[in-house]
């Protein structure tokens, strides 16, 4: 509420900034009429630069890739936020995508580099990061924990900055040696965990816990979910290790200990009559979440991959993923080929831009805020996943291309690398085949993928007939 003093060229604003999409004025007046000479917003956040590029035969997507971005955009001040409106806080989960979308879309990774710091300060005396941060009321997630150490894994892939990446080993150490610690000898599954192990919003809120989003298991021991995103970070971490010592008896300590993990897991939670991972060895519930991690970390053969995934895609009985979680299925079906099913998954992106939202929601209804970074991962993937651009080795140091376009007659993308710029356009023929215009950096080699066919790619412009 504002009082006016009858004086004139008076100026009056909020104290700090708000979010809005509609304005509505209610003015009361006394004895005089009140003369409003302007009524204007000003637009803040970080200074990201919209350098990428993303164009295809479906034009809609244009829509998706505005929307995501703007959601973006907002979720970015002097820190990543995982909302405008409602916490404005930086949370691991919702931040690794976020860094992702900034470096593909912007280049500008100062921004992930804080926040991979921050919560690199956060820990706590047992070795976890807290979940948000900075925030004066300590909250524990240990999944957002194993996320942080993905963020490191993610910049050590994109950036050539090992003096960084080796500032947060001993980060590492800490957090994996808390979830070691837990494990069941006995399943060689986790076992009890303390704090809050929220996954996805899938899973409601529970009122004797006072938390929601967690799935079965975390409590009492044997989840799958928990189990093998802690099998994912091990191995994430083993190729950092390894990276910077070849002979590791940490990154070799970390992969027998996924390995392990992944086996035990499969052994104690496969279901034959359902051909699903059950979320806990008592086989009583089912989950998308479960069997994309299947994936990512191989506890099932890579041959039975794919079909895992259609499977989880078609089966509406099973514990659906909600917009955060489906990054992880679309990683999952970029690892196994199967990247043509991405588009037809952005169904749920579509309604929301037709019950008229501008930005993406943080899950579907009942909606709580209507701008939620993490939904904005399309974004992400319509760079590399229909486009197919990824780095070939740590620190982006080569290319490798591996489009999927789905239904798509072509599309063209172009993206910032540390060396200059990545540019594709790809088209398709009525036989299947590709045109391909590749162009890359000057010193930047890398490899494109088709059909099982490898084509080198030298820097430069070349055009390539397939």
């Amino acid at each position: 509420m504002f009082i006016a003093d009858g004086g004139t060229n008076r100026r009056f604003s909020t104290l700090l900034f708000r979010t809005w999409r509609y304005v509505q004025l209610d003015i009361q007046t006394q004895n005089e009429a009140l003369r409003l000479d302007d009524f204007y917003g000003m637009f803040t956040g970080y200074p990201f630069e919209e350098k990428a590029v993303f164009r295809s035969s479906d034009t809609t997507l244009q829509d998706i890739w505005k929307a995501g971005w703007r959601t973006a955009r907002l979720c970015a001040q002097e820190t990543y936020v995982d909302c405008p409106y409602y916490e404005q806080l930086q949370y691991t989960g919702d931040t690794r995508i976020q860094a992702l979308i900034s470096l593909f879309v912007s280049g500008d990774d100062r921004l992930m580099r804080k926040a991979i710091t921050d919560f690199n300060h956060s820990r706590v005396p047992d070795g976890l990061t807290q979940s948000r941060y900075p925030c004066r009321d300590m909250q524990i997630i240990p999944t957002f924990s194993l996320f942080w150490v993905s963020m490191v894994h993610d910049y050590w892939m994109h950036r050539r900055d090992d003096v960084f990446v080796q500032s947060c080993m001993d980060g590492i150490r800490d957090v994996l040696k808390w979830h070691e610690d837990r494990l069941d000898p006995n399943t060689g599954m986790n076992g009890p965990l303390d704090w809050w192990n929220f996954v996805d919003w899938s899973w409601g809120w529970s009122s004797t816990e006072h938390f929601g989003g967690v799935p079965d298991g975390a409590r009492n021991g044997g989840s799958a979910i928990l189990s093998l995103q802690y099998a994912y970070t091990l191995q994430q971490a083993a190729e950092i290790f390894r990276y910077f010592d070849a002979d590791s008896p940490e990154a070799f300590a970390w992969s027998k200990r996924a390995d392990a993990i992944a086996g035990a897991t499969e052994k104690n939670c496969w279901d034959n009559s359902r051909n699903l991972l059950a979320d806990t060895p008592e086989k009583k519930a089912f989950s998308q979440h479960a069997n994309i991690w299947a994936v990512l970390t191989d506890a099932i053969p890579k041959s039975e991959q794919a079909a895992l995934l259609q499977r989880i895609m078609t089966d509406g009985n099973i514990r659906q993923a909600t917009y955060y979680f489906k990054f992880y299925l679309f990683e999952a079906l970029k690892k196994t080929g199967s990247g043509d099913a991405f588009l037809p998954q952005l169904a749920p992106w579509r309604q929301m831009l037709a019950n008229g939202l501008s930005t993406f929601a943080e899950n579907p209804e009942p909606v709580r805020s209507d701008c939620h970074a993490w939904s904005a991962s399309p974004v992400y993937q319509f760079l590399s996943t229909v486009c197919g651009i990824k780095p070939g080795a740590p620190g982006f140091r080569t290319v490798r291309i591996e489009p999927f376009l789905g239904n798509l007659g072509f599309a063209e993308g172009e993206m910032p690398h540390p060396a200059g710029k990545i540019s594709v356009r790809l088209q398709k023929t009525a036989s299947g085949g590709l045109f391909a215009d590749v162009e890359l950096p000057a010193g930047i080699t890398g490899m494109l993928i088709w059909n099982d066919k490898a084509i080198p790619l030298k820097p430069g412009l070349q055009h390539i007939d397939l």
